[in-house]
């Protein structure tokens, strides 16, 4: 079992920045590639973007292509997401996933509880 912690989230106006952190009991934190996802009221929740198991690899949806950074520490079993930019379309619960063997869009093993984000226009 892997349980996962978000922080980092609150109020900020358009144009500014956060950074969500989310912590990982995993002793083997290096084994998961780790995501972000996003959710608002009536939507699907989405991706946000995806880091491979040691980093290599990252993926972002298009609406947050230049804008998002994902990275990891595997030596502090943390990933993080810096929004830079932020829109007030970026407006949602953003939650953190691991999983032993996808990344991208279908992964989803491991599910943190969600920090909300809330871009002021």
């Amino acid at each position: 079992q892997v349980q996962l912690l978000e922080s980092g989230g609150g109020l900020v106006q358009a144009a500014g920045s956060l950074r969500l952190s989310c912590a990982a009991s995993a002793r083997t934190f290096s084994t998961f590639a780790m995501g972000w996802f996003r959710q608002s009221p009536g939507k699907e929740r989405e991706l946000v973007a995806a880091i491979s198991w040691r980093g290599s690899s990252t993926n972002y949806a298009d609406s947050v292509k230049g804008r998002f950074t994902i990275s990891r520490d595997n030596r502090k079993n943390t990933v993080y997401l810096q929004m830079n930019s932020l829109k007030p379309e970026d407006t949602a619960v953003y939650y953190c996933t691991a999983d032993p063997n996808r990344v991208g869009v279908q992964m989803g093993e491991y599910w943190g509880q969600g920090t909300q984000v809330t871009v002021s226009s």
